[in-house]
């Protein structure tokens, strides 16, 4: 079986306090869907925790008009980091999240969430569900690399980012409000020519990535000398069928999985196999496989993957019924 990427799955953020970002993001940018809240210990992780297994509580939020979610992930033995260096965009690491959105007077702004993540609206009109919120999930990401022709065909090759819409060189006038923007930068903008829509692909929808390099100083590194979970943005998840395919291409290409949880994970309320792999500047990015998610959860229904077709779509109806796990209050 070859592999298929069905969309960004979620953006992982490094927080002091998983429940208090998610009902920031609740209120403000629509993510009320709590797939799952799980407690336990990442001893799969040990490489990006300076080799001991750390214990967490995490929470996977979802925004139902369509996109890529939220995991938002929290230390509880340990005081999360700040970055040693203050953020310059340009900096070795995801920079910021996409968000899709209809609103033409939120196009294009830059905002900051509670721990000064940045946030880019970007211009879209895809929907999976009509919502009251006015922006939608994740459509993507910034990412900084060193080098931006080593870079794209990481992405291009592995995640099928076939269609470059623009390679620019220059200062940008929309970057002068972020710190460090005011550099000469190259910046590409990647998407894929066909969308792949197996599992969840409907929900998550097409989903882009910009890299950007700075031009005129050395980047920092933006989770030098830090650990994974540590404040930031953690990782860039991407939803995969065939994962096993994914593996063998990466390790063709000289990108090995540097974790891989060979069989199944468990949260409790969800359930599949997750990967990491790094891009050329060790930027994490996770690769899930989808076996369960919960539906009904105290009934004990859930939509089970492993026994259906990965490559097509879920019913749009099956996928709706999540909207269960609205939360209309806080946490």
């Amino acid at each position: 079986m070859e592999y298929t990427i069905n969309g960004i799955q979620q953006i992982g953020i490094g927080v002091r306090d998983a429940k208090d970002h998610f009902n920031w993001y609740r209120r403000h940018m629509g993510f009320d869907i709590l797939v799952f809240e799980d407690s336990s210990v990442a001893s799969l992780m040990t490489r990006y925790t300076d080799d001991r297994a750390m214990e967490r509580y995490a929470l996977l939020a979802m925004n139902m008009q369509g996109g890529g979610g939220l995991e938002l992930w929290q230390f509880a033995n340990r005081e999360p980091q700040s970055a040693v260096a203050p953020f310059q965009l340009g900096d070795l690491g995801i920079n910021m999240m996409k968000i899709r959105t209809k609103t033409a007077t939120k196009a294009n702004q830059f905002i900051q969430d509670p721990s000064q993540n940045w946030i880019q609206f970007v211009a879209d009109d895809y929907r999976f569900a009509n919502t009251k919120a006015s922006s939608g999930g994740v459509k993507g990401a910034i990412i900084g690399v060193s080098d931006i022709d080593n870079s794209v065909p990481f992405y291009q090759q592995l995640f099928g980012f076939d269609l470059k819409v623009y390679d620019e060189c220059g200062y940008f006038s929309e970057f002068k409000s972020i710190n460090g923007g005011n550099s000469k930068f190259r910046r590409v903008l990647l998407k894929h020519k066909k969308r792949a829509t197996g599992g969840f692909g409907r929900l998550l929808g097409p989903c882009e990535i910009e890299l950007i390099q700075v031009l005129d100083r050395t980047p920092n590194t933006i989770y030098q000398d830090r650990l994974w979970g540590d404040l930031g943005f953690i990782h860039l998840c991407f939803d995969v069928a065939g994962i096993s395919a994914l593996k063998k291409r990466a390790k063709a290409l000289g990108h090995a999985f540097t974790v891989d949880s060979a069989e199944s994970f468990d949260m409790g309320e969800a359930a599949g196999r997750f990967a990491y792999i790094e891009d050329p500047d060790g930027t994490l990015i996770e690769l899930v496989e989808t076996h369960k998610v919960p539906i009904l959860k105290k009934l004990g229904i859930y939509i089970n993957l492993e026994r259906r077709d990965r490559t097509k779509p879920l019913p749009n109806w099956m996928v709706k019924a999540m909207k269960i796990h609205r939360r209309n209050k806080d946490l």
